[in-house]
Order: structure tokens, then C-alpha cells, then sequence
């Protein structure tokens, strides 16, 4: 076993190595990472990031486009021939169509190339022709990168955590009520740890419904083919004083570390340990609105996805011996059509106290960090309308629910966002001082000239960001 592991490990390092010579010196590739926790938007900043790159005339945030040095852009195969390519042309077609939609979420890693041809800059640049730079969008499931955090917590510790965290939340009742009925140190038998699995993943449905954030293992929201597999037929128990060699804690702790082993390592190795540029979306208007809890579980989901990365510069030499890190992390509040611009400086203040911590510790090991409110596909527009003698800042959109034309004014968000976060960390019930109200908006029927992509806000910054400095 440690042999083949070595054998892995040399062959993966020469791959590597390959790889990176291959990148400097002909076609460089940016390889740019996509998660956010569930209703995040995650497919639609894909689709709209791309849509966007191809016919550029929303983009004058974005070096290259302006400028003109980005002549051309295509996609291309992925070089990744095992994992599913990003549906692009469907997800496009949902929400540019006759009847648009939002397309479905992420369920599974997906990947998409998207070829540039870039004119270069400096001396060379007037002489030499175009050169070919490769943007590989890898897009997968925050719940899965929450899974990173269990590498470093053996059965015992998670279980303490969860059981923890579930105490007084009305959804985990049900899983409560079938927790005490077993008995952790009895000889285990598959359908007693079947009810308790079935029970668990329901309350992870319902917390997640709920608006709540922390729900791991991610895999028990998003099966995939692992459907009712041991891996995911297991629960947090409270550890007995001697558990039995046959028991059932025994057997949840197997297959516990089973999870670690056949389910998150691959993904931190095949997918995630590969990605030198990352954006993380986050909903943080859906937290807000429903209450203190949701948005202190927000923060400390995003303290253990952001302490996966591994941050720091890629330099040549550093990529040979160390393999690749997390250069840029941005940070990103989605949903920022949501609310009028006139928030928008607040809603980047509130995501940038969510990842205080998380984002220091990023730019102390080398990575650039940014936090923004942007809206991949704008779907309102603003109005001001008169409200019992005073003017209010609204948005206009189509309600997903009823199809209907609607306009919203969602509240205000505090101007320090310690007036979100102390309440929060405090275990307030509810906020003291107004409510924050939240809308689901259906896309708008578009019509495009031919050199735009979809209507966005700060779509271009965000790409300017991450891989400007690339191009």
C-alpha cells in the first residue's frame, strides 16, 4: 500500500511537472475554481462569465476586452476527458430563451474550456502574432468542499460537533426522536443504521431549506451514483464509554472514515488541489433574511470552506516543487439585483466582515483576496417610488412564483455590518432593530445586440480580477 502510494504520488509529480513546463512556455491555461453553497448561483456566473467573454460588450471593467487585445474567444473539449462537461449551450438557452428560467443547479463537478486569443503587450507585443490562453472553469458543489474540513476531525470529534450544533433546532427533532431509540453500543445491524442515515439526511434537507449553511457530508444532499452506498449509510452518534468491536458506533465510525477516504480525498486530489484561481459565491441576502442563526451558521461555513484553500503565489519553480496554489480568491455577494445599487457598498461590507478571518490568513500566505456584490444576470431594474410621504429605493422584476411584475423594497441593510454580526454570534432570535426581506426573481426576457452578453452587475470587475492579470 505505501509503495503504491508512493508510485501514485512520483507518477501524479511528473504529470505535474509536465503539465506546468507545458503551460509556461506554449499554451498557458488559467484554471479557475466555482463554488458557493446551495442557491448561491454557481451555473448561472459560469454560463454569464462566459456568454459574456465571447461577445464582450459588457465588459469594460475587463482589461483585455476594452482594450481590444482579446481578438477572439471559443470553447474547446476540456482537458479533463473523466469529468462532465459544463452544459453550457442549455444553461444559455434558459436563460436568454423565449421563456427564461433559471437552469438547474449544481449537482456534480463539471467542467467547461473556454479558448482566448490575446494579443500580447510590451515590446514583443507589435511584432508577434496572438497567442492562445485557455480558461478550464471547473464548477463544483460547496457542500463537497465543506467536506475538507472532516480530513482533519476523526468520528468521535464530528459527531460531538453536529449533535452540538443540532441542539434546539426544531428541523432536527425528527433525527433527535430516532437518535434516542438506538443504542449506540448494540450489535449493529444495516437497517437501524439505515433509519438513522434516512433521518439524518432529512433534517440536512430541511436545515438547508431553512437557509442554514454548515450541512455535511455534502454528499448526503447530493448522493450522485453513491446512492445508498455504506458510504453514505451513517450518522452522528454520542461516543458510549466502550464501544463494542461489532457495534454500531464501530461500524458509523468505518464507514465515516470510509467517506474520507473513498469520497473526499479523490475529490480534494482530482479536482481541488488543481485550481490556482477560485471565486466563491455566496447568497448572503437569503442568511439576512431569515435571521441571526442563519447568518452566524453562514460565517462559520465559510471560516471551514475558506480554511480548504491553499493559498499563496505560483511562482514557476514554486508550481515544480509544491504544486499549484490558490493565487486570487474573490470573494462574491451574488443577488446583488436584489437590492438597489445604492446598498450595494453595504452588502461588499457585510461579505467582507463574513470572511475577515479566512481572508487575512489568505493574503499573509501570498493569494490576493477581494469581496464584491455582483449579480451574474441582472434580472430587476430600479425605481423610487412615494411610501406614506417618503421616497423609497426600490427594484422592479419578475416573480418567480406568479409571473408576475412586481416592485420590492427589501428593507435596509445596517451601514456597520457589526450590527448583523454580534447579534449573530450572540445567538440572537431575531434582529432587534427592522427585518430584511428577501424576493425570488424570475430572469426577464432579454433582447441582445449582437456584441453583448447578458446584462450583469460587476460581472466584468470580477473577471478582471481573476484573471485579468493573466491576459
Amino acid at each position: 500500500m505505501i509503495i503504491g502510494d508512493i508510485a501514485e504520488g512520483l507518477t501524479r509529480g511528473v504529470e505535474s511537472t509536465l503539465a506546468t513546463v507545458s503551460e509556461a512556455f506554449f499554451e498557458p491555461s488559467i484554471r479557475l475554481g466555482v463554488t458557493g453553497l446551495s442557491r448561491a448561483g454557481k451555473t448561472v456566473f459560469i454560463t454569464s462569465l462566459v456568454a459574456n467573454l465571447m461577445r464582450r460588450g459588457r465588459m469594460p471593467q475587463l482589461a483585455p476586452a476594452a482594450n481590444g487585445r482579446i481578438r477572439s474567444a471559443y470553447l474547446q473539449p476540456q482537458p479533463d476527458d473523466t469529468v462532465p462537461r459544463f452544459d453550457y449551450e442549455a444553461h444559455l438557452d434558459a436563460l436568454t430563451g423565449p421563456a427564461p428560467h433559471w437552469p438547474d443547479s449544481t449537482r456534480a463537478v463539471s467542467e467547461l474550456r473556454l479558448s482566448l486569443r490575446v494579443q500580447p503587450q510590451g515590446l514583443l507585443g507589435g511584432v508577434s502574432g496572438p497567442r492562445t490562453v485557455h480558461l478550464d472553469i471547473v464548477d463544483y458543489p460547496g457542500e463537497w468542499l465543506l467536506d475538507l474540513s472532516l480530513l482533519d476531525k476523526d468520528y468521535a470529534a464530528w459527531s460531538e460537533e453536529v449533535l452540538r450544533r443540532l441542539e434546539g433546532r426544531e428541523s432536527a427533532a425528527p433525527f433527535r426522536e430516532a437518535l434516542s431509540q438506538a443504542d449506540p453500543n448494540a450489535r449493529f445491524e444495516e437497517p437501524a443504521a439505515k433509519a438513522l442515515a434516512t433521518a439524518f439526511t432529512s433534517y440536512l434537507t430541511a436545515a438547508r431549506a431553512g437557509g442554514l449553511s454548515d450541512c455535511t457530508p455534502g454528499r448526503f444532499l447530493l448522493p450522485g451514483d453513491l446512492a445508498g452506498s455504506p458510504v453514505l449509510t451513517f450518522a452522528p452518534l454520542p461516543k458510549p464509554a466502550s464501544p463494542g468491536r461489532r457495534s454500531l458506533w464501530r461500524e458509523c465510525e468505518r464507514r465515516y472514515e470510509a467517506y474520507k477516504a473513498q469520497v473526499v480525498k479523490p475529490f480534494f486530489r482530482d479536482h481541488f488541489a488543481r485550481i490556482d484561481r477560485q471565486v466563491v459565491l455566496v447568497d448572503a441576502l437569503g442568511p439576512i433574511h431569515a435571521g441571526p442563526r442563519a447568518v452566524e451558521d453562514l460565517r462559520q461555513a465559510m471560516a471551514e470552506i475558506l480554511s480548504a484553500f491553499r493559498p499563496g503565489r505560483n511562482a514557476f519553480l514554486s508550481q515544480l516543487l509544491l504544486g499549484k496554489r490558490v493565487e486570487r480568491i474573490l470573494f462574491a455577494a451574488t443577488k446583488a439585483d436584489h437590492i438597489h445599487h445604492s446598498q450595494h457598498a453595504r452588502l461588499t461590507a457585510i461579505m467582507e466582515a463574513l470572511v475577515a478571518d479566512a481572508k487575512s490568513r489568505a493574503e499573509y500566505a501570498g493569494a490576493d483576496t477581494a469581496a464584491m456584490a455582483i449579480a451574474s444576470l441582472r434580472a430587476t431594474t430600479e425605481e423610487e417610488i412615494s411610501h406614506e410621504g417618503r421616497a423609497l429605493k426600490v427594484v422592479r422584476g419578475v416573480l418567480r412564483e406568479t409571473g408576475k411584475s412586481a416592485a420590492f423594497y427589501p428593507g435596509e441593510l445596517p451601514e456597520d455590518p457589526s450590527h448583523l454580526l454580534a447579534p449573530a454570534r450572540q445567538g440572537a432570535e431575531a434582529w432587534l432593530d427592522g427585518e430584511f426581506s428577501a424576493m425570488a426573481f424570475a430572469p426577464q426576457k432579454l433582447t441582445l445586440r449582437p456584441d453583448d452578453g447578458p446584462p450583469h452587475i460587476r460581472l466584468d470587475t470580477a473577471a478582471q480580477f481573476l484573471i485579468g492579470d493573466r491576459l
